[in-house]
């Protein structure tokens, strides 16, 4: 019997190296990269690289040219006209497309903690949600009018053993964040720290996107992959200072305050971190009999240290986002003297 095929558009993401890995070892499955070739991670020597931009449709087209698959998973989406480029590229040619949207499309804030798949698409915070959503409705009409077999999988915040989430990073990554821990120095926490959050392992996520490639009862679905495990932003923080065997250090602020003061960073903490949120995993359990993931927060925090401590290209440095820590505590805690020896509460 012929293997079936597997076309992974990207493929060497935080998301999908874990998939990659994972499916290289089915022995029913080819399968087959497709990108630039411009990320350097060790790729299973039986997966097939097809270099190429998937984002020139042309290029793409003479690239894939009579080949098909009987499943596409799709990493580097995020705006509706790629996903209308990979509806003319792959209509007919594969028996199921799986497209990563994401669990910040859900209806932001949340009308209740706790998320099922049912839920309201909606979020006015963050553009990058909104084009999730956007690419989501042109697929599902896609799959309405035309019968084009989608699957969309919406992650939360996903991580692997190179980087570590906080709620509010450098641009560079979450190396800065705990360079400051491991220097004594304070690490700014949007809110008070006690909002709940879901991050999960690449590996754990794998295991419940890999049950979907090939499944009939996925079609036309859409699922979200998370751990179960919930915690605080402060006791995720927590863990990893106790990881590096230092004391945590919270420098709380408003979230509308650093909003105001790093607008970039603005969708990403209005439009998604600032709200608890616990999700229902249960779909995914029921088109996967037997997902579970194992890996705790710890674990990971665990893993992710020892192998960012041995690998420089984790360890970016940051000074500008040092400094600009550095001078926000200053200038809020100045503010906040001053206000308390001006502004007297009456009675």
């Amino acid at each position: 019997m012929s293997k079936r095929k597997l076309l992974l558009i990207g493929g060497t993401g935080t998301i999908s190296t874990a998939i990659t890995r994972s499916m290289a070892q089915n022995p029913d499955w080819e399968v087959y990269l497709f990108n630039r070739g411009q990320r350097h991670v060790s790729v299973p020597e039986n997966v097939t690289l097809i270099k190429g931009d998937i984002k020139n449709e042309e290029e793409a087209k003479k690239i894939l040219e009579g080949m098909t698959f009987d499943c596409v998973g799709e990493f580097v989406g995020f705006t509706p006209d790629q996903v209308e480029k990979d509806i003319r590229l792959f209509q007919g040619k594969t028996k199921q497309y799986i497209f990563i949207s994401s669990a910040a499309a859900y209806n932001t804030p949340p009308s209740r903690p706790f998320i099922t798949e049912g839920m309201l698409l909606r979020n006015p915070e963050w553009q990058y949600a909104r084009d999730k959503i956007a690419c989501e409705e042109l697929l599902y009409q896609a799959y309405r009018e035309n019968g084009f077999p989608i699957t969309i999988v919406r992650p939360s915040h996903t991580y692997c053993e190179r980087l570590i989430p906080f709620c509010l990073e450098s641009p560079k990554g979450s190396w800065p964040v705990i360079q400051r821990m491991i220097e004594g120095k304070p690490i700014l926490v949007p809110g008070d720290g006690s909002s709940l959050w879901t991050v999960t392992f690449n590996e754990d996520f794998a295991k419940g996107y890999v049950g979907l490639i090939g499944n009939p009862h996925a079609i036309g679905e859409a699922v979200h992959i998370t751990t179960d495990e919930s915690l605080t932003w402060d006791q995720m923080a927590q863990a990893v200072a106790d990881e590096l065997k230092v004391p945590y250090k919270p420098f709380y602020l408003p979230t509308d305050v650093i909003a105001a003061l790093a607008p970039e960073m603005a969708g990403g903490l209005n439009g998604d971190k600032r709200h608890s949120v616990i999700y229902d995993n249960s779909k995914i359990k029921s088109l996967v009999p037997g997902f579970c993931a194992t890996i705790t927060w710890r674990e990971g925090v665990h893993r992710a240290m020892e192998y960012i401590l041995q690998t420089p290209e984790c360890r970016p440095e940051d000074p500008e986002f040092d400094q600009w820590c550095d001078q926000v505590i200053a200038i809020y805690e100045k503010a906040l003297e001053t206000a308390k020896s001006t502004c007297k509460f009456p009675g």
